[in-house]
């Protein structure tokens, strides 16, 4: 049981720059720099983006260009990555884009890596090319990146121009205990997607926790959860809004994904009670409800996990109704 209390916990927000039904990705990008300089005025510690390929609702391929778009029309809040996706990309190539971004913007820049394709492997394929079939090693990649980024790489014949020197924080996303072993072995801390995969969240975080070795980046474990919020002045009008993202996930479960749909009032007419069980089991970590509905769950989360910082992503098809969203999930986290 965590003594905790909420008003101790960071609150943040993931970015999928998720693309609404009738939108574009150019309106995702705007609408998401209107929810970046809100969070950033209600107090949220870091605005992240996650990297997925060939998703029709997901506009955030570009992670990095987006990062810095986003750093740019922001002045304090910390903007990063939730994750870059490593297998996708050569550790020298992400040394020197995080270096240039935390270059432009000093002290705002995370960088988030994960070991998935996130996509698929025919598109895993048309990213990797040749080195499709290549060894990926996710802490080999990760020792690469760090030495990079340290200034003892300067005599080295590779060298990271921008990023050798900079000070550009490390985190480790997982949705499972692998994920955990590595972040614990390196001293780092440590993102868990249970936003998507819950399944593994509480085994994981005791797995990191347990075996966490103190290193020059982080003395003693850090956890961010990243959860999915549909806040509202009402339960009943929450969890109307939050048919858009259970119709979000059922695109994943049924594999017919389609832009971010606006919400129904039943969704028994939308899908079946497999499609259904499969969908609530996915969101098993969601805050949906009125103010006094978040809090109370929250507190309880933060008892029964004792996690450091709370991430939040909403897939809400309303721009306003998802602004207003953030705003009553930021509320949730200040001192009565």
């Amino acid at each position: 049981m965590s003594l905790k209390k909420l008003s101790d916990i960071k609150y943040s927000v993931l970015d999928l720059a998720t693309v609404t039904e009738g939108s574009n990705p150019a309106n995702s990008f705007k609408k998401s720099m209107d929810v970046a300089q809100q969070a950033e005025k209600l107090g949220y510690t870091r605005y992240w983006f996650a990297e997925h390929h060939n998703m029709m609702n997901v506009a955030s391929s570009a992670t990095s260009v987006l990062i810095g778009y986003i750093a740019g029309g922001t002045k304090t809040i910390r903007v990063g990555s939730g994750g870059i996706m490593l297998p996708n990309h050569s550790p020298l190539i992400v040394a020197e884009q995080f270096g240039t971004l935390a270059s432009l913007y000093p002290g705002r820049i995370d960088l988030g890596l994960g070991r998935a394709p996130g996509t698929d492997q025919t598109t895993a394929l048309a990213i990797r090319g040749e080195n499709f079939n290549a060894a990926h090693n996710f802490p080999r990649d990760i020792v690469k990146l760090q030495t990079y980024f340290s200034a003892d790489n300067a005599n080295a014949k590779v060298r990271a121009i921008p990023g050798e020197g900079l000070d550009i924080p490390i985190w480790v996303l997982g949705s499972s205990t692998d994920s955990a072993k590595v972040a614990a072995a390196f001293g780092l801390p440590y993102a868990f997607a249970s936003h998507f995969a819950p399944t593994y969240f509480m085994e994981a975080i005791e797995i990191y926790r347990n075996n966490f070795k103190p290193s020059e980046y982080l003395q003693s474990p850090y956890v961010l959860s990243c959860v999915n919020v549909v806040a509202a002045d009402t339960d009943a009008e929450a969890d109307r809004l939050a048919t858009s993202v259970k119709q979000f996930f059922m695109g994943v479960v049924t594999g017919k994904r389609q832009l971010l749909p606006p919400p129904v009032n039943n969704m028994d007419s939308v899908w079946n009670v497999f499609e259904e069980e499969a969908v609530m089991q996915m969101l098993a970590y969601s805050f949906i409800g009125g103010p006094e509905k978040i809090k109370t769950e929250l507190n309880a989360f933060i008892e029964q996990t004792g996690v450091d910082e709370v991430m939040a992503t909403s897939h809400i098809f309303e721009h306003s109704s998802r602004l207003y969203s953030y705003k009553i999930f930021a509320e949730a986290f200040k001192k009565n």
